[in-house]
């Protein structure tokens, strides 16, 4: 297998568009250089699903994650693009699963799901969403892991756990990739 190389898309997270005063300006930004890579021959190209700076948060630019992984998709014609990662917490698993096969579609083909049970508590307090701790927000992300390869897998997809519930919503965007859009489960910690 030949050495491949991905790259992280700049995103503002990590005070990486600071310098650009203009949100369109940084866009174009972030785009260029994920059509750079795509022109060069990177393999991959990855965003953070993250809605404030770190190590503190700030008034600067941060683009959303899913928006950004179908404009880029759009914006580029061969590099694969993914989530490093999806917090879990932050959408229902059916509707992330129904986005993902969205953009699977939009990209040609080119979409890697990335999703964890998430970490920056401060983001999960500014948008009012219940920070469980950690073995419950793992609980969590092992249903949702659960709910979206049903989606992806099945024409009518039901499931009934104890922190998710799918019966049978309609799905009328089948991925592209067979069987399904390829997963990445990450994290960190014991």
């Amino acid at each position: 297998m030949a050495l491949q190389f991905g790259l992280l898309a700049p995103q503002g997270w990590t005070m990486d568009l600071a310098h650009i005063n203009e949100p369109i300006q940084a866009y174009e930004t972030m785009t260029r250089v994920a059509q750079t890579a795509d022109e060069v021959g990177f393999t991959s190209l990855w965003l953070v699903d993250h809605f404030h700076t770190t190590p503190h948060p700030t008034q600067e630019v941060t683009f959303e994650c899913w928006m950004s992984t179908a404009a880029l998709a759009r914006d580029t014609r061969n590099i694969r693009i993914g989530q490093m990662v999806t917090c879990n917490s932050y959408r229902h698993p059916a509707l992330l699963a129904q986005m993902a096969s969205t953009v699977d579609a939009i990209s040609h083909g080119r979409l890697n799901f990335g999703i964890g049970a998430g970490w920056y508590e401060h983001e999960y307090g500014a948008y009012g969403y219940k920070y469980p701790d950690s073995p419950e927000r793992l609980r969590q992300l092992r249903e949702a892991v659960q709910v979206i390869l049903t989606m992806w897998t099945q024409e009518k997809a039901c499931f009934e756990g104890k922190y998710y519930q799918v019966r049978a919503p309609l799905h009328q965007s089948p991925n592209v990739q067979n069987p399904h859009i390829p997963l990445l489960i990450g994290g960190s910690g014991e």
